[in-house]
């Protein structure tokens, strides 16, 4: 068996026997040193020292040896760990290029997104500084009174349309009462059923608020809202005063103050809580657009129960008058069966005569050989009866 080597085979034992061999030199050559036989010592030393270099040298081979074997394995399993850990990463590389394909596309679309929205932007601007002329515009007419006036008309109209009210049938616009200084016109005399009207004034005053809308300070706001209620409140006092009701009778002893929004209206309940109170009082119905449709609404359903019960007692009428002409007919009915009743008892007699003293003769005619291609048919006589029409008397 060859030495261990020259096979280049290396096992624990084979190590642990050199390292063996290797420290028994080691204590070997200590001992002679220690007894002091110097030439011995010295022999030992030489031998010790070519056993020991022989020795190191063989485990430097054989470790060396060992190591590059281990080494190749090591590389081998680490080439075919790298293997699989490229292929373990590969899903993650794909992931990140995918992700980074993705980011890519969600710039263009920010880009794109950023782009529309800037243009949507300075557009809005624009529309902005159009709504700012505009109602700039709109506040410069709305302090014309004939403009407002004309406005607050318009509105009360519409308003009067949302209810469900047709012109001249359930209100009229400017009607006008009496003639000079003491003529009275009101913006709306709405009709209700009964012949009762309801008076509608919409010239209310909104300078002082437009006032208030253009204020900078807030001060200035609260000063302008407050002449706003004030203004509402001398517009009241001046309504009250003309007295419609006596002017548009019958009508109930109040008229509506048609305020064009619902702003202008809490904005001067806000600085004077008590204005309705005071309005009723002084016999003025203060009313929004909401309010005021919930009113024409109820006066509508008013027409329409009117109308209904009138359309009741028109069908009661033409009820009776049908009843009377069905009488009637029945009666000329009954006279036309008895008149057929007679015709047919006329008819029998007539039968009956044929029968007696004609038919006998024309028999005997016939039995003689005369008008021997024809026979004279049978007459009979009328048996079926007419039937009278009974119709109830009214009660």
């Amino acid at each position: 068996m060859a030495p261990f080597w020259q096979t280049g085979m290396v096992t624990h034992e084979n190590l642990i026997f050199l390292g063996a061999g290797f420290l028994v030199g080691v204590v070997v050559c200590l001992v002679f040193q220690r007894l002091g036989l110097s030439m011995v010592t010295r022999r030992l030393a030489s031998i010790s020292a070519q056993a020991l270099q022989a020795n190191s040298t063989q485990f430097l081979d054989l470790a060396d040896h060992y190591f590059a074997g281990y080494i190749k394995e090591a590389r081998k399993e680490l080439d075919i760990k790298g293997d699989e850990m490229i292929r373990s990463v590969d899903p993650v590389r794909q992931a990140l290029d995918r992700y980074e394909n993705r980011l890519g596309q969600m710039e263009l679309e920010r880009e794109r997104a950023f782009g529309s929205l800037t243009a949507q932007l300075v557009e809005m601007a624009r529309t902005q500084e159009s709504l700012q002329r505009e109602t700039g515009n709109l506040v410069k007419s709305l302090r014309l009174p004939h403009v407002r006036g004309r406005w607050g008309e318009i509105t009360l109209r519409k308003v009067a349309e949302l209810a469900g009210m047709a012109e001249q049938c359930d209100f009229t616009e400017q009607l006008q009462k009496g003639s000079g200084k003491g003529a009275l016109r009101p913006d709306m005399v709405v009709h209700l059923p009964g012949d009762r009207n309801i008076v509608v004034d919409s010239k209310v005053p909104l300078a002082a608020y437009l006032d208030a809308l253009e204020s900078t300070t807030k001060e200035a706001r609260k000063a302008g809202l407050l002449n706003h209620a004030r203004q509402v409140l001398a517009h009241i006092n001046a309504l009250s005063a003309k007295e419609y009701w006596r002017q548009f009778t019958p009508t109930p002893e109040f008229v509506v103050l048609f305020i064009p929004g619902e702003n202008f209206f809490s904005a001067a309940l806000a600085q004077k809580p008590d204005l309705i109170e005071t309005a009723i009082q002084k016999g003025v119905i203060l009313a929004t657009p909401a309010t005021l449709i919930s009113l024409l609404k109820s006066v509508s359903y008013g027409w329409s129960q009117a109308k209904s019960h009138e359309n009741a007692k028109e069908i009661t009428r033409l009820g009776s008058e049908l009843f009377q002409r069905i009488s009637l007919m029945a009666e000329s009915m009954n006279l036309l069966g008895k008149d057929i009743e007679r015709a047919a008892s006329t008819y029998n007699k007539t039968v009956g005569t044929i029968e007696r003293r004609v038919m006998v003769s024309a028999k005997k005619l016939s039995n003689l050989g005369i008008a021997e291609d024809r026979n004279i048919p049978e007459v009979h006589s009328v048996t079926t009866g007419i039937r009278n029409m009974a119709v109830e008397e009214k009660q």
